[in-house]
C-alpha cells in the first residue's frame, strides 16, 4: 500500500497521507520521491482545479518519526552530513513539492497534526479542521529546531507572535483555538470534514482553471516581493486573461445571469 493516495473525482484531486497505523508519519525513504512524483503530475493534469491534502484514519500527520530518531534509524541515521543531505532530498522535497502545486490546496486536518504535520497543513492556501484536531510545533520538546520550514511558514498564517508561542514552549491547541488564532478558517464535526472539504473545493473548481492558478501564483509572489513588482506581474496576467476563452464564457454568464461553463482555454 503507497504511503501517499492520490484519488481525482472531477476536478478535485484528494491526496491522502496513508500510514495510519502510525499516525501518518513523514520523512520515510522514498517519501520526497513520492511526494515530488505526485505534485509534478498534479501540475501537469490542466483538468485538476483544486488539491485536497488530508491523512488516512484519525490523524493527519504525527510529523516526523521519532522511533527513529530514538534508534538512529533510517533518515536519521550516520553523520550530521549525511542526516542534511536526506533532509534535502526527503523531507524537505515533500515541502517543496506541496507548496509548488499550482492549483488551490485545502488541508482538511482529520486529527494531530505536529511537527513536520503542522508544516505540512500550513503549505495548503486553506486549513480546515474537525473538531477532534489539534496543532502544535513541538520541534524543542525533543531537542530539534523546526527543521521543515516551519519557520518560515507559521509566522506568515498566525503571525510572529503566536508563532513564537507555539515553537518556544511546545504546547499543543486545540481546534477552536487554532481557529481564533487564524491557524485554520473553520471547524466542523470530524464526520462531516471531507463532506466540507469537497464543497468548498468544489466552488473552487467552478472558477476558471488557468486564472485560478494564475491567482495564487499572484497571492504567492506578493508574499516576498514588492509592491511594485506584483503591479507589473498582475499587468502581465491580467492581458493574458483578457484574451482567454474563459474570460469571455465568465462576462457573458454575467450578463445571462448563470453559471460559467470554463474550458481552461
Amino acid at each position: 500500500m503507497s504511503a501517499l493516495l492520490v484519488e481525482k473525482t472531477g476536478q478535485v484531486a484528494v491526496m491522502t497521507i496513508n500510514r495510519p497505523e502510525a499516525r501518518n508519519p513523514l520523512g520515510e525513504e522514498g517519501d520526497g520521491e513520492l511526494f515530488l512524483s505526485a505534485c509534478a503530475k498534479l501540475n501537469a493534469d490542466r483538468d485538476v482545479r483544486c488539491v485536497i491534502l488530508t491523512g488516512a484514519g484519525k490523524a493527519f500527520s504525527a510529523g516526523g518519526n521519532v522511533k527513529a530518531m530514538r534508534e538512529r534509524s533510517g533518515a536519521f541515521a550516520g553523520p550530521g552530513v549525511a542526516i542534511r543531505e536526506r533532509y534535502r532530498t526527503g523531507i524537505h522535497q515533500i515541502v517543496k513539492s506541496v507548496w509548488g502545486l499550482e492549483m488551490p490546496v485545502i488541508a482538511a486536518v482529520n486529527g494531530p497534526a505536529i511537527g513536520l504535520g503542522n508544516d505540512v497543513a500550513c503549505l495548503a492556501d486553506m486549513r480546515i479542521a474537525a473538531d477532534t484536531a489539534i496543532f502544535g510545533a513541538t520541534f524543542l520538546k525533543i531537542g530539534l529546531v523546526p527543521g521543515d520550514g516551519g519557520s518560515w511558514l507559521l509566522p506568515r498564517v498566525i503571525g510572529m507572535a503566536r508563532a513564537a508561542e507555539l515553537f518556544f514552549t511546545g504546547d499543543t491547541i486545540d481546534a477552536p483555538t487554532a481557529l481564533n488564532w487564524g491557524l485554520i478558517s473553520r471547524v466542523v464535526p470530524a464526520a462531516n470534514l471531507m463532506e466540507e472539504a469537497r464543497a468548498l473545493a468544489g466552488r473552487i473548481a467552478a472558477q476558471p482553471p488557468d486564472v485560478l492558478r494564475m491567482t495564487k501564483k499572484l497571492m504567492r509572489e506578493g508574499m516576498g516581493t514588492s509592491f511594485d513588482t506584483i503591479m507589473e506581474m498582475s499587468a502581465a496576467a491580467q492581458a493574458l486573461a483578457h484574451h482567454t476563452e474563459d474570460h469571455a464564457e465568465a462576462v457573458n454568464a454575467f450578463f445571462e445571469k448563470r453559471p460559467g461553463n470554463y474550458k481552461g482555454r
